[in-house]
């Protein structure tokens, strides 16, 4: 069987001027930080409180956002969707940043990629239970709340920005993918920086249709353990701002696969994950060992967390895993914002020298042997976090590992 890669030419990093998000652990860098230490020690996160009704009524736990979200612009009403408003959310964290860039590069220099697989189809099923009830359709709705492109077009309209602007989905790696597409607009100098992210929220679609695949959790998701039973869905959004000149963090590299094994279920043997991992690496001249903690895909489905767990150990040999960890119990399957979200929280994590510990009970001593954290006290290690790969795994084969760094500089390239 072939998989398909891109090329895996050494190239040289992007760098994260700013980042900014929101999910269920809280908005806002602080607010998430102060969760991932408290999780630490209590063990309590936010799907133990929260829960969703599937169609027949059972609850399911759910990573939803608490936090009062920004209203939209009245002259952007047509665009007025929960998805939207969560990436206005994670836009004010990133605006002082954003507004400096722009006012040095120009509207047109400054590129837009976002990832996502639901857009506004919330406000769509609201709008056609009402129209099949017989009831007028609600006032507020607009088709191009529920448009793919939505958030990009939202986001270039709102920020007057006139670069590249455009919206990808590939499920669960889309907003992962969409740093790959941000790094070769600044490689190949279409765009100065690029504004890379994704955004999701929670509907009936995915929480209904995820049920109907068996592959949702009716309790807290334990990726990797013996008694997992599937995914719990989340929502949020995460904005990064991507530029040529150094900062104190970056992307180093990003590996991408499409293995095409199934329309939903993922090669049995990891085929594609192994090989976007093994690009991340190329790509920077890294080995395995060299990386200091791995955030997994771990939906803590059967099949997923198998082939990634079997991929790992083919990555690493002989030589044992780095230490891993899953935090989709943390925040739930995000889908289209995961790997977004979940590179901000690695940006954290190196930030704090954390690694967060599994939680996901006893290894099933079925899957292949990887290194996971098992408690809060192993997380501690007290060694800073400079390497870490970020995995992002999706229907279709479609594959993507973001490898995130340290480089110890400040945005302006000098040595902090």
């Amino acid at each position: 069987m072939s998989v398909k890669t891109n090329s895996t030419s050494l190239i040289a990093p992007c760098y994260i001027r700013d980042y900014g998000l929101v999910c269920a652990l809280g908005e806002g860098k602080a607010s998430v930080s102060a969760a991932l230490s408290a999780w630490h020690s209590s063990g309590v996160t936010p799907l133990d409180r929260e829960r969703a009704e599937l169609s027949d009524g059972r609850l399911t736990p759910v990573g939803r956002v608490r936090a009062a979200l920004p209203a939209i612009p009245a002259a952007l009403a047509p665009y007025d969707s929960r998805n939207n408003r969560l990436l206005l959310a994670a836009l004010a964290q990133i605006q002082p940043a954003l507004d400096e860039l722009k006012s040095r590069f120009g509207a047109a220099r400054i590129a837009i990629v976002l990832g996502t697989s639901t857009s506004g189809i919330a406000e769509a099923e609201v709008a056609v239970s009402a129209v099949l009830a017989g009831q007028p359709c609600p006032a507020g709705f607009d088709y191009r709340q529920q448009e793919l492109g939505s958030p990009s077009e939202f986001l270039a309209r709102n920020l007057a920005l006139t670069g590249p602007a455009y919206t990808l989905s590939t499920a669960c790696s889309s907003s992962a993918r969409a740093f790959i597409s941000g790094q070769r607009l600044l490689m190949s100098g279409l765009a100065d920086a690029v504004i890379v992210g994704g955004v999701d929220s929670l509907c009936g679609l995915t929480l209904n249709g995820f049920d109907s695949l068996e592959s949702l959790s009716t309790d807290i998701c334990r990726p990797f353990g013996s008694d997992r039973r599937g995914i719990n869905i989340g929502e949020g959004a995460a904005l990064f701002l991507l530029t040529r000149e150094c900062t104190s963090l970056a992307l180093l590299g990003a590996g991408e696969s499409s293995d095409a094994w199934h329309i939903s279920a993922p090669h049995p043997d990891g085929i594609g994950a192994e090989a976007a991992m093994r690009m991340a690496l190329q790509q920077t001249g890294l080995e395995a060992v060299d990386i200091d903690y791995i955030n997994l895909h771990g939906t803590a489905t059967r099949l997923n967390d198998e082939m990634e767990s079997k991929a790992l150990a083919r990555l690493y040999g002989d030589e044992s895993t780095a230490p891993c960890s899953s935090t989709k119990m943390l925040t739930g399957h995000t889908l289209g914002a995961a790997g977004v979200i979940e590179a901000a929280l690695c940006c954290l994590l190196m930030e704090q020298a954390l690694t967060p510990p599994h939680q996901g009970g006893v290894q099933d001593p079925a899957l292949a042997p990887i290194a996971l954290v098992q408690s809060a006290s192993a997380a501690d290690t007290g060694k800073p976090l400079a390497r870490v790969l970020s995995n992002s795994f999706a229907f279709g084969g479609n594959n993507v590992s973001l490898l995130l760094g340290r480089t110890g500089q400040d945005h302006q390239g000098k040595a902090s």
